[in-house]
This record gives structure tokens, C-alpha cells and sequence, in this order.
């Protein structure tokens, strides 16, 4: 009546409208919009904000950067309070202020509905508030089956991340067990090697102190044959052993430096899987406190969806059922007056037969018109 389209005053709407939408992206940066429409198609002007809103930094599990309404509103500072006062309602009496108030600099007042009502007796009145009250609770309803599947889906992830970190758990205790029998073996091995050794150590030192003092060894020497020589002697008897004896002792030596490095390597790979062992603990211990969170809002949500049961209970499910398919009937009339409002790419030919549609509709749309407001007409 006093905004209509076509009028100075809707010019004037346009304006603001304007004004409002250039600085709607600055205002809500978690709010990623891809469409914005102003339609002059009905009786006042009006916009149509097609968004995306998403999270960065994300600190849960999956990708850092993923869409979600309650978190994008959360990140512009609207908490949530009660089922009445929610991140979105918030949000939307926010930007309802924004637009009152660029209004306001035009010299435009904003009359809120509901506020010059005429007196209505007791069942209209309570006909009106229940009406009202299953309007809010369809809005609600699809914000929170919206945000119930974004938390089903973070569930199942959490799920499978836990079973992933449990069969790695499993896999680095079994290469724990693993590594810590052959440490064993290895120290076995090593302690025999040990005990060979403090057996052949005497027998070395005793070699060297026989060979300083007399050039020769005189207890583990063979015995030399009757009427031996000298020179076959040594060159048959006594080099021999001595290469026996430094090949076996050489070998030994070398066998326990090896053995050495095998018991520190797995002594690290032991504190490695031990470190990781604790990693992954502290992991599942973060991922059962996300769960229990889910867990919370999951059963918060199921005590909101009974108490809508319960309004249908109250109000019956064919008043709900009717509320709900005049909305959607609504929806789809809007979805497509939105699309027979562009334009189809392609051939002249398919431009030409979209605009005789959309001629049609509209054409359809003033006889409605006139057929609806006829008995009004002074």
C-alpha cells in the first residue's frame, strides 16, 4: 500500500535495497554469496541472496575448511541462545536492523507487523498463535534437520577416524611386541656372544704376555714332532693357529660390534612406537570427548524433534501437513518464477520460446490478480 512497484515510494525501496545488498558480503564474510536477485515482479521490491556458509580452520576432523550454517553464524558472533533465539534468528533480527536502518536514512520508518492488530476474541487469537507457532517450528525444523545431518555425517566420520586409529593402534602394539622379542633375542645372542668372549679373553691375554716375554706360546702351542725341524714347525704348526685364532676372534669382535648397532637401532624403533603408542592415545581421547559432544547435541536435537511431534499431536497432523505443502507449493513457485526469470543460454530460437513462457505466466498471473482484488476495486 505504501511500497508498491512503480510507485516513487518503491523507486525508493529499490534504493535502499541497493544499499543494503552492496554491503551484505563485507558484513557476513562467512556467508560465501553466489546469486543475488532483485525481482520488481510482485507488489513491492524485493532481494533474493543465494549463499554458501562455511568454516575455516576448522578444528575437528576432515577437511579445515567446510560448510555449516551454525558454525559459519557462530564465526560473525551469533551464539545461540534458547529455541527461540538461535545463531539464524539472531542473525536475521541483525540484518533486519541493518535494513531499518539504511531505511531510516531515507526517510522510511519501519512499521513491524503484529503491532496495530485489531482486538481478536480467545479461539481466533489462540488459532493465530498456534499458526504462528508451527510456522516457527517448520523454520526450526529444517534448521536443525540441516545442522541433525551435518552432525550425522561429522558422526560417521568420527566413527570411522576412531576404528582407523584403532587398527593402527593394533598394528603398533603387534610391531611393539615384535620389536621388543627380537630386542630380546638380540640381547640373548649378545650375552652369549659376551660369555665366549670372557671365555677367550684369558686365553688372548695370556697369547700376549707369552709372546712379550718369550717370542713364543708355550701353552697352547702343538707339541713338535721327533726330530721336527724348526722352519716346518712354525710354517706348519704355529702360523696356522695364530690365523686360526685372529680370523675367530676378529669374527667374534666384529659379530658383537654388529650386534651392538642391532640392539640400539631397536631400542629406537622401541621408543619410536612407544611415542607413537602415546600419540594415538591421547588421539582417541580427543576423538571419545568430540563423540560425547556429538552425543549431546544428537540428543538435544531428538528432544526437539519430539516436541514437534507433539505439536502434531496437539494440532493434528492434517493442519501441520496443510501448513507444510502451501509452504512448499510456495517454495516451488518461487524456484520457478526464479528460473523463467533468466534467461536460457544457447540458440535465439530458445530465447524466443522462454520469453513467450514467461509472457504467458505473467500474463496468467494479472488475471489471478484482478480475478483476487476484483471485489476491492473502488
Amino acid at each position: 500500500e505504501d511500497m508498491a512497484v512503480g510507485t516513487v515510494e518503491g523507486d525508493l525501496a529499490v534504493k535502499v535495497l541497493d544499499e543494503y545488498v552492496k554491503d551484505f558480503q563485507k558484513r557476513n564474510p562467512a556467508l560465501r554469496v553466489f546469486g543475488c536477485y532483485l525481482h520488481q515482479d510482485e507488489s513491492t521490491p524485493h532481494l533474493h541472496i543465494d549463499f554458501i556458509p562455511y568454516v575455516t580452520d576448522w578444528k575437528g576432523k576432515g577437511m579445515d575448511t567446510r560448510v555449516s550454517l551454525k558454525q559459519a553464524l557462530k564465526s560473525l558472533g551469533f551464539q545461540g541462545g534458547n529455541k527461540h533465539d538461535t545463531e539464524l534468528n539472531q542473525w536475521m533480527n541483525h540484518e533486519k536492523k541493518v535494513l531499518a536502518e539504511i531505511a531510516k536514512q531515507h526517510g522510511i520508518e519501519w512499521e513491524q507487523k503484529g503491532t496495530h492488530e485489531e482486538h481478536l476474541d480467545v479461539y481466533n487469537f489462540k488459532k493465530k498463535e498456534r499458526k504462528k507457532e508451527v510456522q516457527e517450528l517448520e523454520q526450526e525444523k529444517e534448521y536443525l534437520t540441516a545442522e541433525n545431518e551435518e552432525l550425522t555425517a561429522q558422526i560417521a566420520e568420527f566413527r570411522a577416524d576412531i576404528q582407523i586409529l584403532k587398527d593402527d593402534k593394533e598394528q603398533v602394539i603387534r610391531e611393539k611386541q615384535e620389536a621388543e622379542q627380537r630386542a630380546e633375542d638380540a640381547e640373548k645372542e649378545v650375552k652369549s656372544l659376551e660369555e665366549r668372549r670372557d671365555v677367550l679373553q684369558p686365553i688372548m691375554d695370556n697369547a700376549s704376555k707369552e709372546i712379550k716375554e718369550y717370542g713364543m706360546i708355550k701353552t697352547f702351542l702343538p707339541e713338535a714332532g721327533t726330530f721336527e725341524r724348526a722352519v716346518p714347525y712354525r710354517e706348519n704348526k704355529i702360523k696356522p693357529l695364530f690365523i686360526k685364532m685372529k680370523n675367530q676372534i676378529a669374527a667374534l669382535a666384529g659379530k658383537v660390534v654388529e650386534l651392538n648397532k642391532t640392539i640400539e637401532s631397536w631400542k629406537n624403533k622401541y621408543q619410536k612406537s612407544t611415542e607413537k603408542c602415546d600419540d594415538i592415545q591421547t588421539q582417541l581421547d580427543d576423538v571419545r570427548k568430540e563423540n560425547g559432544e556429538l552425543l549431546n547435541d544428537n540428543q538435544r536435537l531428538q528432544e526437539i524433534s519430539d516436541r514437534y511431534d507433539r505439536v502434531v499431536r496437539i494440532l493434528g497432523s492434517e493442519t501441520v501437513e496443510d501448513v507444510v505443502q502451501q509452504d512448499i507449493k510456495e517454495q516451488r513457485t518461487l524456484e520457478e518464477k526464479r528460473r523463467m526469470e533468466q534467461m536460457p543460454k544457447g540458440s535465439v530460437l530458445k530465447q524466443l520460446e522462454w520469453a513467450t513462457q514467461k509472457s504467458q505466466i505473467e500474463n496468467q498471473q494479472r488475471k489471478k490478480n484482478r480475478t483476487k482484488y476484483k471485489g476491492l476495486e473502488i
